[in-house]
């Protein structure tokens, strides 16, 4: 327990730590996850524009007049040197009329480089003959993008002229400012491309993070919830530890006491000429008995406890008369109450329990007890039973309504200020509910400040 504290605080540090660079990588693997479906979308692009071209011919007809072919007078060369795509053009008579150079990404994709080469000529070969719809290409953009997962709310592609003028498409006053966009140059000689719009594929990016996100949450979830039992344990434990030191220094100052009182009494006994003083040897006597019945007291107790501990301990149910069985302890709490008592008993003279004796004594005690401790000079108490339980009821001082939950609980005392005329040591109560439940019976109680408490036991559990 000792060093609790700091073991603790360094394992929630750590795990602390943990957590915010689990987050740190969650937030990483998302900015990555973003990038990789952006160059999807891309790619999905350049897909819708190669199958929008090869699939015109089929679509369509080819028409009855066919423009003449501008590319006849016109070609081009391309190459890679380093990390630059070379375009060479050249006129009709094959003279270099035009060099293009193109910086490429690192880590390019030289098969996407042909792919490119594919569709550009493609583009220079059907574009002169057969017309454009635009909304064939949304159409192949947007089951491209399913293909891929990618199912973002808005979609729709434009074809851009080189001066940036719309050529076919939504207007940019119909298009959303919160819509990403990526575009492809299709044509390098003209400097004509498609700008596809979408809507945030957010939904998607955290779809492929799912696992992950439901797992790291599962993870922070249980550790919390295993932190939060073990400080709410350790607490238990203190307070249970705390409540034990204090019953075992009450217990042994309980101890010393009589028995320093009985060994003076004892003392002057042997040391004193107490035969002719025959009032002074009667004191002492009952001094030394009533501390010596004050040890046995003290001594029961613990065994009381001890008892309850041994979770095999069994019961020896006999069949009890319960009015003299109760009349018996009545008349011995009488005689040591040392106040004014009254003890009425109202149980049916031939009623009957099947119940550990001995146990049961104690349990009887232990209120009646109570009872008297925890009252005025004047107490009345009255027991009576029926055929469903017993009750003890007193004119004593009650129980706060704050204490009820826990007065069952071991070593619990009920907080009384500054009181210090009635000791215990919160153990009587606790044995009481130990052994009821061992028997299978149930005890409750009502009680009201200044007006006295009412215990009852039920022969049987509470429903």
């Amino acid at each position: 327990m000792k060093h609790f504290k700091l073991y603790s605080a360094i394992i929630v540090s750590a795990l602390s730590i943990l957590l915010c660079y689990n987050i740190y990588c969650l937030v990483e693997l998302y900015q990555a996850i973003s990038r990789q479906t952006v160059e999807l979308i891309s790619q999905s692009l350049k897909d819708a524009d190669l199958d929008e071209v090869l699939n015109r011919p089929k679509k369509y007809p080819v028409p009855d007049s066919v423009p003449d072919y501008q590319g006849k007078s016109m070609s081009q060369k391309r190459s890679i040197e380093g990390d630059t795509l070379m375009i060479y053009v050249f006129d009709g008579e094959g003279e270099v009329t035009e060099v293009r150079k193109m910086p490429l990404d690192p880590g390019t994709n030289y098969s996407d480089i042909m792919v490119d080469e594919i569709g550009y000529g493609a583009h220079q070969t059907v574009d002169p003959i057969y017309p454009f719809y635009i909304a064939d290409l949304d159409s192949l953009f947007q089951l491209s993008l399913s293909r891929k997962g990618i199912r973002p709310k808005y979609a729709f592609v434009n074809k851009i002229s080189s001066d940036g003028t719309v050529v076919a498409g939504q207007s940019p006053a119909e298009i959303k400012e919160s819509l990403d966009s990526v575009s492809i140059c299709y044509n390098i000689m003209s400097g004509e491309r498609y700008v596809a719009y979408y809507s945030s594929p957010q939904g998607y990016v955290l779809l492929q993070m799912l696992g992950i996100v439901l797992s790291t949450g599962a993870i922070i979830i249980l550790i919390a919830t295993a932190l939060w039992y073990l400080f709410r344990t350790v607490s238990r434990l203190r307070t249970i530890e705390e409540m034990k030191d204090d019953f075992v220094n009450n217990m042994t100052h309980e101890l010393k006491t009589p028995i320093a009182i009985a060994y003076s009494a004892n003392d002057a006994l042997l040391n004193y000429d107490t035969d002719n003083d025959l009032e002074k040897k009667t004191r002492y006597l009952n001094i030394a008995n009533k501390q010596l019945k004050r040890l046995g007291e003290l001594v029961e107790n613990i065994l009381a406890v001890s008892m309850e501990r041994r979770r095999a301990m069994k019961l020896r149910a006999d069949n009890i008369l319960l009015r003299p069985f109760v009349e018996e302890i009545v008349d011995a709490q009488r005689m040591t109450a040392g106040k004014d008592v009254t003890i009425n008993v109202d149980i049916d003279s031939s009623m009957c329990v099947n119940a550990d004796r001995t146990h049961l004594a104690n349990v009887i005690n232990n209120l009646i007890d109570n009872a008297v401790k925890y009252s005025g000079d004047i107490v009345v108490i009255t027991v009576s039973g029926g055929s469903d339980g017993i009750s003890v009821a007193d004119n004593g001082i009650g129980i706060p309504s704050k204490s009820m939950p826990y007065i069952f609980n071991k070593f619990y005392r009920v907080p009384h200020g500054d009181r210090q005329d009635v000791r215990g040591y919160g153990i009587g109560l606790y044995y009481v509910k130990s052994i009821l439940d061992k028997m299978g019976w149930s005890i409750s109680v009502k009680s009201k400040e200044g007006e006295g408490s009412v215990f009852t036991i039920k022969f049987g559990k509470d429903e």
